[in-house]
């Protein structure tokens, strides 16, 4: 690894400002070192891809066009190992037009996207805390289609393509953003 997870919080902190995407990128991180883990994968190196996957997101104005492209520069600027650069890229399948094909990528696509729906769930419980959701109300909300509706559902059944079944995938995240709920303020 050519970046320590300092360096990778220094240059998430330089590039995103909006404390929600901050969150978003710490929540992603964390799921992704749990699915890394679950795989008997490299926690680091997955966590750091989570963590950095949207280092440019301010910088494109959420651009689904662009979004990944300066990213992809900065990252390659920094040394980070093709592998991460690559997945990152490619969770914008919008932006590539290629299908993700990789154990990394797919974990990426399912994991970040689940915090999204995750965060949503939690928002709706009347204390607002995340140690209150159970997996099951992820599930159940994975089926709301209206709820959440920015959610990609597909993405999120990507966990299926790395071998970790849909229920197993919501308790795995869930849990892990629950090892962080302070930071995340929930």
């Amino acid at each position: 690894m050519t970046i320590t997870r300092n360096e990778a919080v220094e240059l998430l902190n330089k590039y995103v400002k909006n404390e929600r995407m901050l969150n978003h990128c710490y929540a992603s991180e964390v799921v992704m070192r749990a699915l890394a883990h679950r795989l008997g994968r490299d926690e680091e190196k997955w966590g750091l891809t989570g963590l950095l996957h949207d280092l440019d997101v301010e910088l494109v104005n959420a651009d689904l066009n662009v979004h990944g492209i300066e990213t992809e520069k900065i990252l390659n600027e920094n040394g980070i190992e093709p592998e991460i650069v690559e997945a990152i890229v490619m969770h914008n399948e919008f932006l590539t037009g290629k299908k993700r094909h990789t154990e990394l990528q797919h974990a990426l696509a399912a994991g970040e996207t689940i915090t999204g729906l995750i965060v949503a769930t939690t928002l709706v419980y009347p204390d607002k805390k995340i140690a209150s959701v159970k997996p099951k109300s992820i599930i159940k909300r994975m089926k709301e289609k209206a709820f959440a509706a920015s959610v990609n559902r597909d993405n999120i059944m990507e966990c299926e393509k790395i071998g970790i079944p849909l229920d197993e995938f919501a308790e795995i995240c869930v849990n892990a953003m629950k090892g962080i709920s302070d930071r995340l303020g929930l």
